[in-house]
């Protein structure tokens, strides 16, 4: 079944390109903290810091070698067992990627890291994205009120968890999913 869900692997330095410019695109950056479009110097200098970082992790994920997105896992804290993620899909990846990376993204925390808790946080307008990671198990655990300015507006931040236990409960019932697919 992994091969036909495809693969996480290690951002290369070859990827920074392909990366900034997933990233700029409009669908992804509305859906981003930071909106700006990102220049090449701010991506350079970001994963300067990244690559070398002890907390952070960063995948390209693809499927039949082709690369159709980014997972990223940052603040990885190996004492408490927790970490936080998110991912962005190449705008014009076919319908299913973003779930596809999830289930690796959630075999890699609690399988190779072996954390106990994943955590991330949604803006609340990406209602997609909310039913996705409750559909693999999330459990909404907070809400930031009116916590994040988009324009002139202020947004609320969903905050999300999921537990190794959680993801061991549902991972079966997920993986058949991918089996009719």
């Amino acid at each position: 079944m992994m091969n036909t869900l495809g693969r996480l692997r290690a951002v290369e330095n070859e990827d920074l390109g392909m990366m900034r410019a997933w990233r700029n695109s409009p669908s992804i950056r509305s859906k981003m903290y930071s909106r700006h479009e990102i220049s090449y110097e701010e991506h350079q200098d970001w994963w300067n810091r990244t690559r070398d970082s002890d907390d952070k992790e960063y995948f390209i994920y693809e499927k039949n070698d082709e690369a159709l997105g980014v997972v990223g896992f940052t603040q990885i804290d190996r004492v408490n067992q927790n970490s936080f993620w998110a991912f962005y899909a190449n705008p014009s990846a076919p319908r299913g990627t973003g779930s596809r990376m999830e289930f690796l993204a959630l075999e890699h925390v609690f399988n190779t890291l072996y954390l106990h808790k994943l955590s991330c946080e949604v803006l609340a307008f990406n209602e997609p994205v909310i039913r996705l990671h409750k559909k693999f198990g999330f459990r909404e655990e907070g809400m930031f009120r009116e916590h994040h300015k988009v324009n002139e507006d202020y947004v609320d931040i969903v905050r999300l968890g999921l537990l190794a236990t959680d993801w061991t409960e549902r991972r079966e019932k997920i993986a058949t999913m991918f089996e009719k697919t």
